[in-house]
């Protein structure tokens, strides 16, 4: 092999080399960025193919699809006990905001600017509420460290939900709340017992003041009109006449035929 062809093969291995650095892909899901000598473009580039200068021009690419990671925040409550709450969030990042983030934030803003802002956010709204609240009133919590965090971040990234998957408390704190909920139940069911002794007995007294007027009613009928205790008795009468033997008493025997 001659010099001359030893020179046509590295002539033309560059040549292969420059021509595929002259092409690039940016996938679906992503948004590219050119970046020239270290000069960034200030408007980023949709999905597709495209061309660029090769060794001089580099594409850098972002997601835009959205993400979940996972974290956790060490707070503590009103009462001064510590509480870690583990947390998903979803997150994502709009293109308007890609060259920022990747110019800003190397493309990755999760670490050093969607972590902090949601611990500072978890940490001020427990900051407010007992343990036993925050325990109780998970989702209050998650709303509003929610609306909290999306207003320390801006309209930069896109915080799309905040899932709390576990509230972890010490085992005294939880044996401690747990007995507080069951003296809080005790004292309801008392208050319920107590109502519904109330309530049967001012059901009683409505019943007794029912009958003594019913028996008031009765009596006055009786005082004006003597005959009607004859009355009630003949309307009642099974048409035997009864029998009544005793000492000082007449026998009375029952009406019929003869034998």
């Amino acid at each position: 092999m001659n010099l001359r062809t030893v020179t046509l093969s590295i002539l033309l291995f560059l040549a292969l080399v420059l021509s595929s650095g002259c092409f690039y892909v940016v996938d679906p899901g992503e948004r590219g960025v050119r970046v020239t000598l270290g000069n960034m473009e200030d408007q980023f580039i949709p999905p597709g193919w495209g061309l660029k200068l090769p060794l001089i021009t580099e594409i850098r690419r972002v997601n835009v699809q959205q993400d979940t990671r996972e974290m956790a925040a060490e707070c503590f409550s009103s009462d001064l006990q510590q509480i870690n709450i583990h947390l998903k969030v979803l997150y994502r990042i709009p293109e308007t905001s890609v060259v920022s983030v990747l110019r800003d934030y190397a493309g990755t803003p999760f670490e050093k600017l969607i972590q902090p802002r949601i611990q500072e956010a978890t940490k001020e709204v427990t900051a407010l509420k007992t343990a036993a609240d925050i325990v109780k009133t998970r989702e209050h919590i998650k709303t509003s460290a929610l609306q909290s965090a999306r207003a320390k971040i801006g309209e930069l990234l896109v915080i799309e939900d905040l899932v709390i998957e576990d509230v972890a408390l010490s085992k005294e704190l939880e044996n401690a709340i747990e007995a507080k909920m069951v003296q809080q139940q005790e004292a309801e069911k008392a208050i319920f017992r107590m109502q519904q002794a109330k309530t049967d007995a001012e059901t009683l007294i409505i019943k007794a003041k029912a009958d003594a007027e019913s028996i008031r009613i009765q009596g006055e009928a009786l005082q004006s009109a003597p005959k009607l205790v004859e009355l009630k008795m003949v309307e009642k009468w099974n048409g035997v006449a009864p029998q009544v033997v005793g000492s000082g008493s007449n026998i009375l025997l029952p009406l019929g035929k003869g034998q």
